[in-house]
């Protein structure tokens, strides 16, 4: 697109699998005539081919963190708040209403490490550059598949399959934040300006979704089964598969479907019935290979929290059997160390980072294990159980895996000095510990070891390596796609067995949460808002809400706009149960607001580099910006 990008793209295709470190050029007269690099070399066989498109997984993000920018920042729903003084994360930009901060702040992603305008392609956090390098790469290699050879049939199908998904979803990670674009499906000249015009999303989704298809007719469900993968034999996990093509074809129809995409294309601020029926079916196709084939599966909730982090691993990955697809993995040993591990544990605890909690109304999500939500906090409600002077008794189970509260241990001593004192003035507050506390009153322990401390040694050896989509998400996007489509949480795809209720229950079975109440099973409307609340659940502070709530319409209402934290005070801190956090008795609690959002319709989509929409008229800049 951008001019620095088409000349930064061709010099790079040039020599990417060719000649990578001529020093001199006597060095390079000094070379045999028959080493000479020509022009067909990268595409001649599959080895050669191969090593041309695996730069495209290079091009594939680090959405969390990664070496040099240290600090993960990249949940901008309602589910987290940064410490209010700081002014580097993107998320306090988001909170702001200042979106341009992507293209300013420097913790953050699309753009971690620095100034969008750097154009610098090396920055794995640079999802703008990055995204239409890999598209032009991606249309090199489908231009130049007739110059492989010296392939066999099988061999042709991989490279051809890996382009046209790469193609996909890099225009599809675009679209997800900057909405329709032109879909480039061919090799434009580097040294004349685009004339392409931005589709509408769902014009856009149609072209994804063509070659999400084309490749999944190509590509295997394994490539360990493959001839071609004997040769990286279990090293293959990573690799395009059909699974991935078909379970992203969905999520690009769903999205399509949904309220947002649909009515930025003209249609209403209400779901797509027939976009989000084709989704089911192609989430059913997904879901259907995997139950079949055992490619993936869902993890025991036994371990559940190796599916986001793992520590002293030897190097193994933590999510590898549920997650499908995968932040870029390259330099994953240097990631999650100090300032990830820092930021999440108030000063009293670890006295660097820039401190980071989850928010008070989004833990209120967590419900009880009996399925019924928490309306009000503050309040006792017979029906479900709930008691605010007991607020963590009988919750979800996710909800003890994933959120730290008052009284639950930080380090292995546990007891009075190693559990944590989040109540108002504790040692671990907002109060004790001037601005770098714990101003929620909870702590993450889904991304950050819940031992992890200075004195047990939990600092070191942690692999955290985001999925992008894992299983668990694929059976609530089929969930959603099949209630919308088949208009029903009993109706279920053409291609697939489980009703929309029951793939919905089959996550919640997982973490021994009862199924969906009858309540919310007489109308899809009932059915929908219960699974938002599952997604919000089962995929917190993995960097799906600030979308979703875009996706839905939702992130200019209320109380989606609200951050909060809660404060109360120990009934009897004399005869507190250190062993067992959830059954010690609270008193006044009462939840406040930190921040209300003020957004408008602006605000659902982030704004264009201001260099790139001054190329041409018909590349235009996002309403409001």
């Amino acid at each position: 697109m951008n001019k620095y990008i088409n000349k930064l793209i061709v010099m790079s295709a040039i020599t990417m699998t060719g000649i990578m470190g001529m020093t001199s050029c006597t060095d390079y007269l000094d070379k045999a005539p028959e080493s000479d690099y020509q022009e067909n070399d990268p595409y001649k066989n599959f080895k050669n081919f191969q090593g041309f498109t695996e730069e495209l997984y290079n091009c594939i993000p680090v959405v969390s963190n990664n070496k040099d920018a240290g600090h993960t920042c990249f949940n901008y729903g309602e589910e987290e708040y940064w410490e209010p003084q700081e002014l580097r994360m993107q998320a306090r930009s988001v909170d702001n209403g200042d979106f341009w901060g992507w293209t300013t702040t420097y913790y953050g992603y699309p753009n971690n490490q620095g100034a969008a305008g750097s154009g610098n392609r090396t920055d794995k956090g640079h999802l703008w550059a990055n995204s239409w390098y890999a598209i032009r790469k991606a249309n090199i290699g489908i231009a130049n598949l007739n110059n492989l050879i010296g392939a066999t049939e099988e061999e042709r199908n991989l490279i051809e399959g890996q382009l046209y998904f790469f193609r996909a979803w890099f225009h599809f990670m675009l679209m997800e934040w900057w909405g329709g674009m032109p879909y480039i499906d061919e090799v434009l000249p580097s040294d004349v300006t685009p004339t392409l015009v931005r589709l509408s999303w769902q014009e856009c989704a149609e072209k994804c979704v063509a070659d999400f298809e084309h490749a999944a007719s190509l590509l295997p469900v394994d490539w360990d089964a493959t001839t071609a993968g004997k040769a990286t034999l279990g090293k293959n996990n990573m690799r395009i598969n059909r699974i991935m093509a078909l379970a992203y074809k969905g999520k690009a129809l769903l999205w399509a479907g949904s309220p947002l995409m649909n009515w930025v294309s003209g249609g209403s601020k209400e779901y797509n019935t027939e976009l989000c029926k084709r989704a089911a079916d192609a989430f059913g196709q997904a879901l259907a290979l995997t139950e079949s084939t055992n490619r993936y599966e869902l993890a025991d909730f036994s371990e559940y929290n190796d599916i986001f982090l793992l520590h002293n691993s030897s190097g193994k990955l933590n999510g590898v059997k549920e997650s499908i697809f995968m932040e870029n993995i390259k330099d994953y040993s240097f990631r999650w160390r100090w300032n990830m591990v820092n930021d999440f544990r108030p000063q009293s605890i670890e006295s660097s980072g820039i401190k980071s909690y989850p928010t008070a109304n989004y833990v209120n999500y967590y419900g009880m294990q009996n399925g019924y939500p928490i309306n009000d906090m503050t309040k006792a409600d017979a029906e479900s159980g709930y008691d605010p002077t007991h607020p963590w008794k009988n919750r979800d189970p996710r909800f003890y895996k994933t959120i730290m509260f008052d009284g639950v241990k930080w380090r292995n001593t546990g007891g009075a000095g190693g559990t944590a004192e989040l109540f108002t003035g504790g040692r671990e507050s907002e109060e004790a510990n001037e601005k770098k506390g714990c101003f929620t009153a909870y702590m993450n322990s889904k991304l950050c070891p819940q031992l992890m401390n200075t004195f047990d040694g939990y600092k070191e050896n942690n692999i955290m390596i985001l999925s992008l989509m894992r299983l668990a998400d694929v059976y609530l996007m089929y969930a959603e796609a099949t209630a919308v489509g088949y208009n029903s949480p009993k109706g279920k795809a053409a291609t697939y067995s489980l009703t929309a209720e029951e793939a919905l229950n089959k996550i919640r079975e997982r973490a021994g949460v009862a199924p969906v109440l009858e309540k919310f099973l007489g109308s899809t409307a009932d059915f929908l808002s219960e699974l938002r609340r599952e997604r919000a659940v089962e995929l917190s502070f993995e960097g799906f809400r600030f979308t979703d709530l875009r996706r839905w319409m939702l992130l200019t209402q209320y109380p989606y706009t609200l951050k909060t934290k809660i404060e109360f005070d120990r009934a009897d801190p004399n005869n507190y149960n250190y062993d067992a956090p959830e059954e010690n008795a609270i008193k006044n609690l009462r939840e406040v607001v930190l921040i209300e959002r003020k957004y408008t319709d602006r605000h659902y989509w982030y704004p264009l580099p201001k260099k790139d929409v001054s190329m041409y008229e018909g590349f235009y800049q996002n309403p409001g910006w």
